[in-house]
């Protein structure tokens, strides 16, 4: 297998994957079911279904593309042996993501080495967080900042802003994934926009204060 504008949270939810990777909320007909038997070209589907949202989830996480591989390749090893407790009715990828965020941090303390920014989610991240997007996004030093910003989050707010931000998950889906209830989730989005926020130059600041917007959920 190989890899492949508002303010506060949840405004513009569509923005949220303009530049992120596209969720797949469905998955091809009967494409578990054919896994759970055994079914060996099933599988190898599923691998180049989901692969790219599993890798990008690793690699925003860890920042290293070595260990982003080596835990997309684990995430899709314990897929097949689980694979008769994936549900048939409904996309496995909530499922693969939770797996991979687990991966990816009992892993992280042990090798960590710093890549290029994940311009996506930061791309995505910024019309909450400043003022002027348009520049921020063309700004190399805000870019970097913002980077380590991210890097510097709690576990769970980091996953929070990926879910949400780099795959366009709603807040529901987000909280289904990272098992917390939807309350915490948006808290946690919250906390970590005010902790990105606050790196920023003042001038650069968007006005905090914003809230979720109950119609996404």
């Amino acid at each position: 297998m190989t890899s492949a504008n508002g303010k506060g949270v949840g405004f513009g939810a569509k923005r949220r994957i303009e530049h992120g990777v596209q969720v797949v909320t469905e998955q091809p007909d009967g494409l578990v079911a054919r896994m759970r038997s055994g079914d060996l070209d099933a599988f190898e589907e599923f691998f180049t279904t989901y692969e790219r949202q599993v890798y990008t989830t690793a690699l925003a996480i860890t920042r290293d593309p070595g260990l982003a591989e080596e835990i997309l390749q684990d995430c899709f090893v314990k897929a097949y042996r689980a694979r008769h407790r994936l549900q048939t009715d409904r996309s496995p990828l909530p499922w693969l993501h939770r797996v991979t965020t687990n991966l990816c941090y009992s892993r992280i303390a042990r090798r960590r080495v710093m890549i290029e920014p994940i311009t996506a989610l930061i791309t995505n991240l910024v019309a909450d967080l400043t003022s002027r997007p348009d520049q921020v996004v063309e700004s190399r030093e805000i870019i970097e900042v913002l980077q380590r910003a991210i890097d510097a989050l709690p576990p769970k707010q980091q996953t929070a802003v990926i879910l949400y931000y780099l795959h366009g998950y709603s807040l529901a889906e987000a909280a289904e994934i990272a098992a917390c209830s939807v309350g915490t989730m948006k808290s946690r989005v919250h906390y970590a926009l005010k902790a990105l926020r606050s790196r920023l130059p003042e001038e650069r600041r968007a006005p905090a204060g914003g809230t979720v917007s109950v119609g996404e959920l």
